[in-house]
């Protein structure tokens, strides 16, 4: 019975994720003309390629696509580094009060977002940081080091000090044994770290309508409320179909390195 219980239950849960995908692929082929005004569930046309390359060239996904690919690749490595830098200093370093230092790090993921908006807004205006990639590459980075520090940190802290004492009893120097012992052995954790903070610089809204407005800045999730704005008249296709070209990257990332992320977070969190 339990087991029956269960097996439906992650079925639902399936279903409820496939149908509004279902829905977004079927209503992106629709032809702009032939859309009805209400979703369709059954193809009524092939016009995919017309309304991706609208997205694409004429609504100014493109541009915003590259931006954010920038963004989510470098401040998510970024993020990474000096998140094992950081928790390599707590765990490993002779440094007073290490948990007063991981509550400090750590603390940045219990506030809202929002709580920053005011502030952030008017120190980049006064710095010259408003509307530029600068700008919103630091706060991505800032944003992004919190939780990847906490990942990394928790499988550091199973690794055995015998590893570091010995290394240490050889004459190497911390920096070589960040590099040559604690990077190889954490490469697991590293690449979960990048998965959750990729995905998160690239599905981001909030920074991105708040700290940008040029589109050749602008990120894409940013760029696709701007094309449900600009083309709500021609009907949801073309819209969709921006949908579309912005969720494949996220999805290619994770099933591609579905493995290594799952060991990660395993290791992680045991």
């Amino acid at each position: 019975m339990g087991k029956t219980f269960r097996n439906l239950f992650v079925g639902g849960c399936v279903l409820l994720w496939l149908v509004p995908l279902y829905l977004l692929v079927v209503n992106a082929l629709t032809p702009v003309g032939s859309y009805s005004g209400t979703a369709a569930w059954t193809p009524n046309g092939f016009a995919l390629l017309d309304n991706l390359v609208t997205a694409w060239n004429d609504a100014g996904i493109g541009e915003s696509f590259l931006s954010s690919l920038l963004y989510a690749v470098v401040c998510g490595a970024a993020a990474v580094l000096v998140a094992a830098m950081a928790a390599f200093a707590v765990v490993v370093l002779p440094i007073p009060r290490p948990a007063f230092w991981f509550w400090l790090i750590y603390s940045g993921t219990l506030f809202p977002l929002q709580m920053f908006l005011a502030p952030l807004f008017g120190m980049y205006a006064e710095g010259n940081l408003y509307d530029t990639r600068l700008g919103l590459m630091l706060i991505y980075v800032a944003w992004a080091v919190p939780f990847a520090f906490f990942l990394i940190r928790n499988q550091m802290t199973t690794m055995p000090p015998e590893v570091t004492e010995a290394a240490m009893i050889d004459g190497a120097s911390f920096r070589r044994i960040f590099w040559r012992i604690h990077v190889p052995l954490m490469g697991s954790s590293l690449a979960a770290a990048f998965i959750f903070q990729f995905t998160a610089v690239w599905n981001d809204l909030l920074f991105g309508i708040t700290l940008t407005r040029s589109p050749d800045v602008q990120p894409v999730m940013a760029a696709l409320t701007s094309l449900n704005n600009a083309y709500a008249s021609s009907g949801p296709p073309v819209i969709l179909a921006g949908a579309l070209i912005v969720s494949l990257p996220t999805l290619v990332v994770f099933l591609t390195f579905r493995g290594l992320f799952l060991r990660g977070v395993t290791a992680a969190t045991r």
